[in-house]
């Protein structure tokens, strides 16, 4: 073979593979979730949301700044433990992912914050709800889902007009969420003439919750707030149905999910719970989501998966307006970020929080969560 010819189709060979290389950049997106443990349920259902949503821009073929992106998730458990979580931040930031989506808990979720910020990756929160996440001023975190300030009014209201109750005690897990939540619904209730009795707590680990429960038939609350998770509220209801304890029960986002029910055996029949964003029926675009997820998956949504699937849309939406993938070039363009999701239209205050969140009452009905009265 002729030398020029030899060398033209070497040069050409280099060309198309540097050609390639330039088109197929890989972006990764950290996705922090608890994924082993009690609520490893939860923690599945988000990381499950975002992969869709990272599958769905590869399918599109997207490209940014010329070159055509191949997204990636990088998955990490964090355990819905704190020390955990921040382990699992560290390990991100030195894998270099270019955005995170988590965590769940507000208590993993907060601590990990200091260490995106600190390398300087942002971070959009799918379900953490603790106000002091985006109080920290943190450059590039965000969330979705509604604070647990705009919750625990929510709830103050619906047990105070709605269901007109004039006493109450409340019982919290211990964590960031759950305590931070049931200190603004004491707060809350009484601004709303409804009288606490009682304050306890249990850990997000209990499982006998019997001591609380007879202190408080004693009492005779009219209702019952809860702030914590699904699997330790069903053991709460599966509890109060054995001491013959009458009264309503209302909690917080953590405990509103399909899970609730079955964990809980019927107990919870009748009971109430709030969860941040609008109802399903109101996301126009949720039967067809849930659809394709239950096909990839294997089952129905549990609740936080929408609200990872548009993390991700959050996160690649500030890449488009920067015309980058480099965090410290997208991350200021996070905060301007305005789109309509699956969970409805999203935009963001100075500090990060979700203009739009929204609180919903459900109430459990047939063993399934409706919007109540």
């Amino acid at each position: 073979m002729n030398p020029a010819v030899r060398h033209a189709l070497a040069s050409l060979v280099v060309a198309i593979a540097t050609t390639a290389q330039a088109q197929d950049a890989p972006v990764r997106i950290g996705i922090a979730a608890p994924l082993t443990g009690g609520i490893a349920h939860l923690g599945k259902d988000m990381e499950n949301g975002a992969r869709l949503a990272i599958e769905d821009l590869n399918a599109q073929g997207l490209a940014i700044g010329g070159r055509r992106l191949r997204f990636e998730a990088v998955v990490e458990d964090d355990r819905a433990d704190p020390a955990s979580a921040t382990t699992v931040a560290q390990k991100l930031a030195d894998m270099q992912v270019n955005g995170v989506v988590g965590h769940l808990n507000s208590g993993t979720t907060i601590p990990a914050a200091r260490v995106y910020n600190d390398a300087g990756i942002p971070q959009v929160a799918p379900a953490a709800t603790n106000p002091q996440y985006t109080r920290a001023g943190y450059r590039f975190a965000a969330r979705l889902m509604a604070t647990d300030v705009q919750q625990a009014d929510g709830i103050a209201g619906y047990v105070a007009r709605t269901l007109k109750a004039k006493t109450a005690a409340v019982i919290d897990d211990r964590t960031a969420y759950g305590q931070g939540l049931a200190d603004q619904v004491v707060a809350d209730l009484g601004k709303a003439q409804v009288k606490v009795l009682k304050r306890e707590f249990g850990t997000d680990r209990a499982t006998d919750f019997s001591a609380i429960l007879t202190t408080l038939r004693s009492l005779k609350p009219d209702v019952i707030v809860y702030a914590g998770a699904d699997a330790q509220a069903a053991l709460v209801n599966r509890q109060m149905k054995q001491l013959g304890l009458t009264a309503t029960f209302i909690a917080g986002d953590g405990v509103c999910t399909g899970e609730w029910s079955k964990l809980a055996a019927g107990a919870n029949e009748g009971a109430y719970c709030s969860q941040a964003g609008a109802p399903r029926e109101a996301m126009a675009a949720f039967a067809a989501f849930n659809h394709r997820y239950k096909a990839r998956f294997g089952a129905d949504v549990i609740v936080f998966a929408p609200y990872a699937y548009d993390a991700v849309m959050v996160l690649v939406e500030a890449m488009k307006k920067a015309g980058s993938t480099d965090p410290a070039v997208y991350g200021p363009k996070l905060a301007g970020v305005t789109l309509t999701g699956l969970i409805g239209p999203i935009a963001f205050d100075a500090r990060g929080d979700n203009l739009r969140g929204t609180v919903t009452i459900y109430q459990v009905r047939g063993g399934k969560l409706v919007v109540a009265p």
